[in-house]
C-alpha cells in the first residue's frame, strides 16, 4: 500500500495483532500503526459508497458484475470525483472472501492468472490491484455531472436498510425460517443493483419501519 501510495487500512477479525508490528514493512510503520481493527467487513466499509471485491471465478459463479483488472481504475475514478468513498476488498489468502462478504459487493474484480493457479498470495493480489490503481490514475474517467454527497448512499445505510426489510419479511412469514440467510444473502446483492441514492434509502427505510410497526402490532 505504500509504495503506492494508499493509506488507510482495515483489517477485518485479525487472528492475531503482530501485523502492527511487522518488521518487513519497511517504510510503512505509521500505515500499520493507524490502520482500523475491527471484528466485521460491514463495519469496515459501512463509510463507503462503493465496495469492491477481489477474487477468481474459478470455483464460484460471480453474482454481481465482473470488472476486468484494467478497467478498475475508470470506476474508481468516477466514484472519487463524484464524491464517493470506495473500498477495495481482499479475503484470505486459503479461501478468499467468502458468499457472505461478496454480497456486501457491488462490483467483483478479477486478476487475470494462468487457469492452472487462479489463487495469488494476498500482498502480490494487492500490489497488482494498487499498481493499476496507480499507474492509471490519470486516465481514469471522471464523473460528467458530479453528484450532491448528501445523495450518494453509504453502505452502513444499506445495511440498516437490509436489516428493516428482513425484520418486516419475517414479521409477515415472507419465508420458512431456512430460508432467512439465503434470503438476506439475496437483498443485500439487490439493494446494491438497483442503485439506490441517499435520498431513496432513507425513505424506503421509513415505508419498512412503519409497515414493520404495524405488523407488530
Amino acid at each position: 500500500m505504500a509504495n503506492f501510495g494508499f493509506s488507510r487500512l482495515a483489517v477485518v477479525a485479525p487472528y492475531e495483532e503482530h501485523w502492527r508490528e511487522a518488521k518487513s514493512a519497511v517504510g510503512a510503520s505509521d500505515l500499520l500503526q493507524n490502520a482500523k481493527r475491527v471484528e466485521r467487513l460491514t463495519k469496515a466499509v459501512a463509510d463507503c459508497t462503493l465496495v469492491i471485491g477481489t477474487g477468481t471465478r474459478a470455483h464460484r459463479k460471480p453474482e454481481q458484475p465482473v470488472i476486468p483488472l484494467p478497467e478498475l481504475a475508470p470506476y474508481v475514478g468516477a466514484e472519487l470525483a463524484r464524491g464517493g468513498r470506495v473500498a477495495l476488498v481482499f479475503g484470505p489468502e486459503k479461501r478468499g472472501l467468502t458468499r457472505d462478504d461478496l454480497s456486501l459487493c457491488h462490483h467483483l474484480v478479477e486478476i487475470p492468472t494462468h487457469p492452472r493457479q487462479p489463487s495469488m498470495n494476498l500482498g502480490q493480489a494487492v500490489a497488482v490491484c494498487l499498481y493499476e490503481l496507480a499507474a492509471r490514475a490519470g486516465n481514469s474517467v471522471a464523473a460528467k455531472d458530479p453528484v450532491d454527497i448528501a445523495k450518494l448512499v453509504l453502505s452502513g445505510e444499506l445495511e440498516r436498510l437490509a436489516a428493516v426489510v428482513e425484520k418486516t419479511m419475517l414479521a409477515a412469514n415472507y419465508s420458512p425460517a431456512a430460508m432467512r440467510e439465503a434470503n438476506r444473502h439475496d437483498l443485500r446483492l439487490l439493494l446494491r443493483r438497483v442503485a439506490l441514492t441517499g435520498q431513496d434509502a432513507r425513505r424506503i427505510l421509513g415505508l419498512f419501519r412503519r409497515i414493520l410497526w404495524r405488523l407488530e402490532r
